[in-house]
């Protein structure tokens, strides 16, 4: 935010802003017995995405940065598995699917050609 480092640089990053505001936004709409529970892991793991992209990013190695990826990579698919189950219990209905899924798709594709690559 303050200081004009590596991990701003990629495409990825703004994704990862993107997906973690989309996580954020969708969790708001939650039923309050799910803060505890599936809002609050469906954030720490957004929030994982974001955080080990930035952390690779300021890595010199190669090797250390694809782990990173590969990290945040594990936690879109954690986010993913909890959609899947929000779905199944409707929670999906009354929120607009497209963004979020655009936003998982796009950072997934993205971090999975810097791991390839």
């Amino acid at each position: 935010m303050f200081l004009t480092l590596n991990h701003q640089n990629p495409a990825v990053f703004p994704a990862a802003k993107i997906l973690t505001s989309e996580c954020y936004n969708f969790t708001l709409r939650l039923p309050p017995e799910e803060k505890s529970g599936m809002s609050s892991q469906i954030r720490r793991a957004a929030l994982a995405v974001y955080f080990n992209i930035a952390e690779g990013c300021s890595r010199k190695s190669v090797a250390e940065r694809k782990q990173f990826f590969e990290i945040a990579r594990r936690s879109i698919i954690e986010i993913e598995a909890a959609f899947d189950i929000a779905e199944i219990l409707h929670y999906f209905d009354q929120y607009p699917k497209d963004k979020i899924k655009n936003a998982v798709v796009e950072c997934f594709k993205i971090l999975t050609g810097l791991i390839k690559s």
